[in-house]
């Protein structure tokens, strides 16, 4: 078998930085949009992934799906089987804030969770999930020197779409949390057990306070030229050594 259970690629088929949303979908469109010579290195399970150039350098994208069981997966065989040194999951998220607009940014420097997965990892104990310094640093400051507004900060990472506690929003909202995802909080401690970066940019698709929402469409095309900008820190920090 050529690759892992889930990716086909065979090896040198990854760059050593990956972009990674949840939807293949983003995914194919980011690729074609941002990247050059692209080449697509894996359709299993329809979770497409890319490999292409961006500046002279390459880069990959690849969905992750939905959740931290998903990401867990695909992110631990791109850092374990491919060698790939800094994933940089570029999401959509609920926002926490009644401020927010559905498109804002959110630079996660943390990400909280519900999901067992950290304290399995960890025997037990409570495991700080957060983002590497380096990457943080430079998206921040790169986003605001080319004009965008982002917030920095605590996010929550959750296995629920659909909570059933009625609490919860409110619980976050009292503990100063951004927004949520499903996924930040599985990816950062992934990072650190293999030694590389990770760091969570997110666009809200979804104003919990407020009730506005992005269209499916939106969703999918989320992003657009804050991609750009991103690759160029990114680019910059080089890969962990």
């Amino acid at each position: 078998m050529t690759g892992t259970p889930h990716i086909e690629a065979a090896r040198g088929d990854f760059a050593e930085t990956v972009l990674m949303p949840g939807d293949p979908l983003r995914a194919q469109a980011l690729a074609r949009n941002h990247l050059d010579e692209v080449r697509q290195v894996n359709s299993v399970r329809n979770m497409l992934g890319f490999t292409g150039t961006y500046k002279g350098s390459q880069v990959s994208i690849m969905g992750s799906g939905m959740g931290m069981p998903s990401i867990n997966i695909y992110a631990h065989e791109l850092f374990d089987y491919y060698g790939v040194k800094q994933i940089i999951r570029v999401g959509t998220c609920g926002g926490l804030l009644a401020d927010m607009r559905v498109g804002d940014l959110v630079l996660a420097a943390a990400a909280s969770t519900d999901s067992g997965m950290n304290r399995q990892r960890l025997g037990g104990w409570d495991f700080s999930a957060a983002a590497d310094f380096e990457l943080l640093r430079r998206v921040h400051q790169k986003a605001l020197a080319s004009g965008l507004k982002i917030r920095t900060g605590n996010v929550f990472a959750t296995d629920w779409f659909y909570h059933p506690d009625d609490a919860f929003i409110g619980k976050l909202q009292k503990m100063g949390m951004l927004a949520l995802d499903m996924e930040s909080a599985a990816l950062y401690a992934l990072a650190q057990q293999h030694g590389t970066r990770a760091l969570t940019i997110l666009s809200v698709s979804d104003v919990i306070p407020t009730g506005e929402q992005a269209s499916h469409e939106d969703r999918q095309n989320a992003f657009g030229s804050v991609i750009d900008v991103v690759l160029d820190a990114v680019l910059e920090a080089g890969p962990a050594t």
